[in-house]
């Protein structure tokens, strides 16, 4: 790591600004915050009194951050149609990007990321942060490792019970491009993609359901309190069955309400020839040793295992935001590339039309 100080632009100043990027960002050694941006004036002016030291400028424009030369890197941090050409034009004047989850709301606007980052040379990145945490690094290290052989069936998990996000534009299709399937369904599926090593996808199939939108105020329970029904416009539940060029099966589960008690998010499970592995209740292994079934339970603390090449107490958004720093001042390959991600939304799409069609959906 050397002494350069990235300077930094923020655009989008709400909740995973607030709740994920910044709380880690301010952590970082190695980068300045100099700008606040977001349309909302308010929100960009409490962002910069939570996180700021009081000399960074507030903007509604984002074009005025992308074309500041004194501006390193740019954090896309705004609801997901914006995502394409926010980072399209900061890539084109020159700018690093990090981009929260998911890259675009299809595949033609992510592309058009993607041939933005190859033609300009800078660094982009996608927020899937679910990749750092202990579990995920530890199961990607045993993969890597051989130990599971050829690995033919996963099963991606992003299912909550009634845990509608009432907040923002989660339920605006138009702003979101789709409900749990694109908002936790892909973190589920970026998992179990880079554990398996596997962007290849041949054909899918898709459904998605708009059965509990309706629900009247007290039947909803939903944890962070009613939804309403009249902005409710994304499904509410989503499924896919995808098959890879190389025969491998991928079943992805998304909700955010549904009437199941056994409910996990951004989660993996799969099956090899040489073993299986879940994280339904912490890491598990299975397989056959000696002619006998086992289960294997690793103890994965930060005292027990070198899971992890960070820091002690660094959480996955530190490490995600570490590592981009990294990347950018050592000129190598983000932790998550583009092309993956790429993969990842390659995917969404296809289980939505899938969904749309009632037809088998080939790449």
């Amino acid at each position: 790591m050397n002494n350069t100080i990235l300077r930094a632009a923020i655009v989008g100043c709400g909740g995973i600004a607030n709740n994920k990027h910044l709380p880690a960002l301010v952590k970082q050694e190695n980068l300045k915050i100099i700008a606040f941006c977001d349309i909302v004036e308010e929100r960009a002016v409490k962002a910069r009194a939570k996180f700021g030291k009081g000399d960074e400028y507030i903007t509604t424009d984002y074009h005025k951050v992308i074309e500041d030369k004194d501006v390193d890197v740019v954090y896309v941090l705004t609801p997901n149609r914006s995502h394409s050409f926010i980072t399209v034009d900061a890539l084109n004047a020159g700018k690093h990007v990090m981009c929260e989850k998911p890259m675009a709301i299809n595949s033609a606007e992510a592309k058009k990321m993607l041939d933005a980052a190859k033609a300009t040379g800078k660094k982009l990145s996608i927020g899937y942060q679910n990749r750092h945490r202990p579990d995920s690094l530890w199961l990607k290290a045993q993969a890597e490792d051989g130990i599971f052989g050829d690995i033919y069936y996963a099963k991606a998990t992003a299912l909550r019970r009634r845990m509608v996000p009432t907040w923002g534009v989660f339920l605006n299709e138009e702003e979101q491009g789709g409900g749990p399937l694109i908002d936790i369904g892909t973190h589920s599926l970026d998992l179990t993609l880079w554990i398996l090593d596997n962007y290849k996808p041949k054909y899918c199939v898709g459904t998605t359901y708009h059965k509990l939108n309706d629900l009247a105020d007290e039947d909803q329970g939903n944890a962070w309190g009613p939804w309403d029904r009249s902005k409710f416009t994304v499904e509410d539940s989503a499924f896919g069955f995808v098959v890879m060029e190389n025969g491998a099966t991928i079943v992805l589960e998304s909700s955010w309400a549904i009437n199941m008690l056994e409910t996990k998010e951004a989660i993996t499970a799969f099956c090899g020839t040489k073993a299986g592995a879940d994280m339904n209740d912490g890491v598990r292994i299975n397989g056959v040793s000696h002619g006998a079934q086992y289960r294997f339970i690793p103890k994965l603390t930060a005292d027990s295992a070198a899971y992890n090449d960070g820091k002690a107490g660094e959480s996955p958004a530190d490490r995600e935001a570490r590592l981009f720093i990294e990347a950018i001042l050592n000129d190598t390959e983000p932790f998550v590339t583009p092309e993956q991600a790429y993969t990842v939304t390659r995917i969404l799409e296809g289980i939505y039309t899938s969904a749309a069609t009632g037809e088998i959906y080939r790449f």
